[in-house]
């Protein structure tokens, strides 16, 4: 017998949560067979059988927090098919045994016991799904699994069209008797709600947005940009490029350009703060922040200092996918100097961006929209601008180096050709 125990996963990981078992008790695994999905603060990972054999017991559940080196599972050594032949003989000896005292088998309370433990709801859904089916009144076995061994999980449920109007009637039955009450101000009817666990990586993100809040001298400066060259620039060269390089010509390229520039300029902004130390880097390795499905993660592009555009658009193409199928590895997350975060892709016109602690600056990227602009003291045109946001760190930052910071990406990115000069 062997034990499944939670590997290392990398310096500043300890522990995690079992997100969910593929297998259970009793299923033969070959050696190499995912067993588990463990979630941890940035990345999920999967634990595979290192032996071929059978899930003998599962120790942890899932939801359950565990660390690093502590057993989760036995495996026993051997597939189910090749022991099942020779016990054959000893299992039809045992069976006669326990026929000759078959008259003290059946109490009452064996049936009982049996009764839960042979429904397969019971059996294969996890314990958020059927708390979720009891409230909302679906029957586990008319749920589609989506899960390759037919395990129902929550989002099987919410995604389940019967959404039992029957069990609603009563308390609409109910309803006549609450006007015999003199007017309280309750009422005997429970107004639905639903109650979720934060996941992990959630829980993270909200602990580390609080303490940059809390630990950092957090301030913002803004200005907008003119995306007219750039949009021009765009138009004329994005199907060379593409036909080229294979990759869509983005603005986060440019973006990326235009900060490392800027923080050539400005190396206090590509800082941390140790201590009483200040930490300069002299490399420049921009997060990407990437909305997926769990929350907001920010993969790093390594040495944005030394890629071209292509280069710098095929990287970020790549890390967004790997984020939102959730294949991002701890390599990807760790690191970064500068974050660039883009709410514009959502329609976010205006906000405040949340620094990367430990990182010191992360610039914050709108929405396009056509406004009109005084070109001079007679011209006014309708041109495409966007805000963008500078929020930094107070305590190493000064006011006036983060104006001239936003000012100078603003500049490069007015004229895209000198991103070319300035790289």
């Amino acid at each position: 017998m062997s034990e499944i125990k939670v590997p290392a996963m990398g310096e500043s990981i300890t522990e995690g949560t079992v997100s969910r078992w593929m297998v259970k008790e009793g299923d033969t695994v070959n050696q190499g067979d995912v067993l588990l999905e463990l979630e941890t603060d940035k990345v999920n990972i999967e634990i595979s059988a290192e032996e071929s054999g059978v899930l003998e017991k599962i120790i942890r559940q899932e939801g359950e927090t565990v660390e690093i080196g502590e057993t989760i599972g036995t495996l026993s050594a051997g597939s189910g098919g090749g022991s099942g032949a020779p016990a054959s003989e000893p299992a039809a000896a045992e069976e006669k045994k326990a026929a000759t005292p078959a008259p003290e088998a059946p109490t009452p309370t064996a049936p009982v016991a049996a009764a839960p433990e042979s429904s397969d709801s019971a059996k294969t859904a996890s314990p958020s799904a059927r708390k979720l089916a009891r409230e909302r009144g679906i029957e586990l076995d008319q749920v589609q699994s989506k899960d390759p061994i037919g395990r129902v999980y929550q989002d099987d449920v919410k995604s389940h069209n019967n959404q039992a109007p029957a069990p609603a009637a009563p308390p609409a039955n109910k309803a006549p008797a609450a006007p015999s009450a003199p007017a309280a101000g309750s009422s005997t009817y429970t107004k639905p709600v639903e109650r979720q666990r934060m996941s992990r990586r959630r829980a993270t993100i909200a602990k580390r947005l609080v303490e940059a809040q809390q630990t950092a001298a957090m301030l913002t400066t803004f200005n907008e940009v003119d995306m007219t060259a750039i949009m021009d620039v765009r138009k004329r060269r994005k199907d060379k490029f593409k036909e080229k390089h294979e990759i869509n010509l983005g603005f986060m390229s440019f973006f990326t350009k235009a900060v490392v520039g800027a923080l050539k300029k400005f190396p206090t902004i590509n800082a941390e703060i140790d201590g009483e130390d200040v930490v300069l880097k002299k490399y420049y390795d921009i997060g990407i922040a990437v909305s997926a499905k769990e929350g907001l993660v920010v993969p790093v592009v390594r040495d944005a200092d030394r890629l071209g555009f292509a280069e710098i658009e095929k990287s970020i193409a790549d890390l967004a996918s790997k984020a939102r199928s959730n294949t991002l590895a701890l390599s990807d997350l760790q690191g970064g100097t500068f974050t660039i975060t883009n709410g514009g892709t959502f329609g976010s016109l205006l906000s405040t961006p949340i620094l990367n602690t430990p990182q010191v600056g992360i610039l914050g990227m709108h929405k396009i929209q056509l406004r009109p602009v005084a070109i001079d003291a007679e011209r006014m045109e309708n041109r495409p601008m966007m805000y963008i946001a500078l929020s930094y760190d107070h305590r190493i930052i000064d006011g006036s180096e983060a104006v001239r910071f936003l000012v100078t990406v603003k500049e490069l990115l007015e004229d895209p050709e000198s991103l070319l000069i300035e790289g």
